[in-house]
């Protein structure tokens, strides 16, 4: 590219840049057409414009268009013991967990994971969860992302607990959720399974974590479970066994076999599954 065409397209944005702003107040969407003609003239490129965009849009969404639901939350009760917690921990492989007392609308605080570390030294008998949790931070659903993403930065918090208007939990949301809203997805060593929840095993078989989504499982097998009572397949199995089953304990659901491999006395945390479809067997004959 020349010098003189290289002039030409800076001279040609920044014309539309004194367009725009030869009138005032100028609206986001001049800002944004500049932004656009920007990269149409290859001033920026596609990944400063998608952040660009980003940054503008978070400024007009709320914190439940993009809160992690309660139901998909991972909370640790306050009543559970330190095997427990960690069995918890180590499935979900999040940092920041809600502890909760009777009910996940009673949040006591919040546990960070890596308080659990001391543990290695100290060993576990005398480990008590009051003495570890911090105070949970409560916004409503309602703030706006970029006053929420101002908060975390200036009062060093990466966690926030949702309430809606009837003061019950709503979801969650953390300062990684509104960064992805700007940058796009943050991908770490844990992405790729968290992607792919749903495992094939080298029998054919299958294994999955209990808070896979029936969506998900839904798209992954081409079934059509029913969405409107659950959100989890733990969920649907549950009501399946019509009790808390413990582990080893079978399910049949249509032509699926759920077998929980993973299990507290509050919740199932993992699920085998084996198909008996007529495909399946045709397979293994």
């Amino acid at each position: 590219m020349t010098e003189d065409s290289t002039n030409g397209q800076a001279n040609s944005w920044l014309g539309r840049l004194a367009r725009v702003f030869s009138s005032t107040p100028a609206t986001r969407d001049d800002i944004t057409e500049i932004l656009r003609s920007a990269y149409d003239d290859k001033v920026i490129d596609s990944e400063a414009l998608e952040i660009m965009e980003g940054a503008l849009s978070v400024a007009d969404q709320q914190v439940r268009e993009i809160m992690v639901a309660r139901s998909r939350m991972t909370v640790i009760p306050e009543s559970a013991n330190i095997e427990e917690i960690l069995a918890l921990v180590t499935e979900s492989k999040h940092s920041r967990f809600p502890v909760i007392g009777e009910s996940i609308d009673d949040i006591k605080g919040v546990l960070l994971a890596k308080e659990l570390l001391p543990l290695l030294l100290t060993g576990k008998d005398n480990f008590a969860i009051a003495d570890v949790i911090r105070p949970a931070n409560i916004i409503p659903e309602s703030k706006r992302l970029n006053v929420l993403l101002k908060e975390f930065r200036e009062q060093r918090y990466h966690m926030a607990i949702v309430m809606d208007e009837y003061a019950s939990v709503a979801g969650l949301v953390t300062i990684e959720d509104i960064l992805e809203e700007i940058v796009g997805e943050i991908e770490d060593e844990t992405d790729l399974e968290e992607q792919s929840p749903i495992q094939q095993l080298d029998d054919g078989n299958y294994q999955l974590p209990a808070l896979t989504t029936i969506e998900d499982f839904n798209e992954f097998f081409n079934t059509g479970f029913n969405e409107d009572e659950f959100d989890t397949i733990g969920g649907l199995v549950t009501q399946a066994f019509g009790h808390l089953p413990e582990v080893g304990e079978e399910v049949v659901l249509g032509e699926y076999y759920f077998t929980v491999t993973a299990a507290d006395e509050r919740q199932i945390h993992r699920l085998a599954l084996r198909y008996e479809g007529t495909e399946a067997r045709q397979n293994q004959q």
